[in-house]
């Protein structure tokens, strides 16, 4: 018998299988992406079932842009007033400011706290509405961060991350969970009409997971939604041939483009943007809600008529099946109260109280905050110190936070800043803890819902994190 032409060793056998092993693997994660030639198109908001059975359906997120001071609104300190007009004393250690506010005198807070509801959590004069609701809170007075200033700070809180290109909270919460209406998006942004935060869209976008899960941005006032009605002379029969063109000659040029998230999202968009003429004007119509409910949101007074409607509108998205409403108050500069604090504050407060609650109250009245997550919080709190005569600096090292509903246990405070609101001292809580009980409370594992992205497989929450058990009911 002559003998083979080819007897391969074993470094040949392993070197040529690798290689194909290396071919199966691509293919199968080219398979996961919907990348292969053959593969259908996959709807990327089809519905899809969490890790485990949520207490929470969907979100809305109140940021309040700027940031908010802790030691004046949920988290009274007594021993900062007997230390008024006293410099840091050292025994608190080296703290790092940006405008070396560090070495001014500390700044006792105004404001009267009184305790409220059967658990009995003091709340500032305020917020005087908020505290009627104060037993269906989960107060985490014990939060930090890791910026000082605004822009970092903004996208730690809504991405995960003090860099900016990283998906929002609202785009994971949609990638996971796909839409429960396909006639409106999934995730909802309703800015501040005054100006967008500091740091802008990139807060809501979609970062490297397909740009289907970007936030839509919605604005309050007599026309939420621009350019939804169809143009005059315009029939409906031909505004679905343009559509349907539009999108065959989108699908043709994609055919060899299948990674072009940004191109799949256009297609979508235009398709939910039809559908949204026929459902959309019902959301945004507030004409159908009763002169008791208007009130309840502060729709009859001129300081709260804004952002009560806005609140109005996210209680009728969320119960049409929109996954996350991210509702901003303030404006680009919004609660940054670096002078003449009380103004400040006094202003967004009595905006803000009155809808917050009532929005509160209505959804529980209607059956919808049992499984609505409401979250409150802005970037960061303000330093106790002075900044100028009557203002506070920004404060990254302390500051509170809320959450109510969607299978949280209220009616109770979590976590302490040290004596005079410094830092956070007792059960700290770090914005990725806050992420990662957001999305506990929605059925994830946050450790499981990932995106691969350049060989990794990135999360929100990147390598931290931890479930605020106590917080949950």
């Amino acid at each position: 018998m002559p003998p083979l032409a080819y007897s391969p060793d074993r470094r040949a056998f392993l070197r040529n299988a690798g290689c194909g092993f290396g071919a199966l693997a691509l293919a199968a994660m080219l398979g996961e992406d919907g990348l292969l030639a053959d593969d259908k198109p996959v709807d990327p908001l089809a519905p899809k079932k969490p890790h485990f059975e949520p207490s929470a359906k969907r979100v809305i997120f109140l940021f309040m842009s700027g940031g908010p001071s802790h030691v004046d609104t949920f988290d009274p300190k007594p021993e900062l007033t007997q230390l008024h007009g006293q410099k840091l004393p050292e025994s608190f250690g080296p703290v790092k400011t940006r405008r070396g506010v560090d070495k001014n005198k500390l700044l006792a807070s105004t404001r009267t706290f009184k305790k409220h509801g059967k658990s009995g959590i003091e709340v500032s004069d305020w917020f005087p509405h908020i505290a009627e609701r104060v037993d269906d809170i989960c107060l985490l007075r014990g939060c930090h961060g890791d910026s000082v200033t605004h822009p970092e700070s903004v996208y730690l809180m809504n991405t995960g991350s003090i860099l900016m290109g990283r998906p929002s909270l609202g785009a994971w919460v949609s990638y996971g969970l796909g839409t429960e209406n396909r006639n409106m998006p999934a995730f909802v942004v309703l800015p501040d009409p005054g100006g967008w935060p500091k740091g802008g869209a990139p807060a809501w976008g979609n970062g490297y997971i397909p740009a289907a899960y970007q936030g839509t941005v919605v604005k309050g006032g007599q026309a939420p939604i621009e350019h939804l009605a169809t143009p005059p002379g315009v029939s409906a029969t031909q505004q679905r041939r343009t559509l349907d063109f539009i999108a065959e000659s989108n699908r043709e040029f994609g055919a060899s483009r299948a990674a072009d998230s940004e191109l799949s999202a256009r297609i979508a968009a235009y398709e939910l943007a039809y559908r949204m003429q026929a459902h959309a004007p019902d959301v945004v119509d507030l004409t159908k809600e009763t002169e008791e409910t208007k009130t309840l949101y502060g729709l009859d007074r001129k300081e709260t008529a804004e952002f009560g409607t806005r609140c109005l509108l996210a209680r009728r998205m969320i119960e049409r099946g929109v996954r996350f409403v991210q509702l901003y108050s303030g404006d680009t500069n919004g609660w940054d109260a670096h002078s003449d604090l009380e103004k400040n504050h006094g202003t967004l407060c009595l905006q803000s109280d009155k809808p917050i609650a009532g929005l509160l109250t209505d959804l529980k009245r209607r059956g919808l905050l049992k499984d609505t997550l409401v979250v409150w919080g802005g970037e960061f709190g303000r330093t106790p110190m002075t900044e100028g005569t009557n203002g506070r600096d920004h404060n990254p090292h302390g500051f509170s936070m809320w959450l109510a509903g969607g299978g949280v246990k209220g009616g109770q405070a979590l976590g302490a800043t040290d004596a005079i609101g410094l830092r956070a001292a007792e059960d700290k809580t770090h914005v990725h803890d806050v992420h990662a009980t957001i999305l506990h409370l929605l059925g994830f594992n946050h450790l499981k819902l990932t995106f691969r992205h350049n060989g990794r497989n990135e999360r929100l929450t990147d390598n931290a994190g931890e479930v605020i058990d106590k917080a949950i009911a």
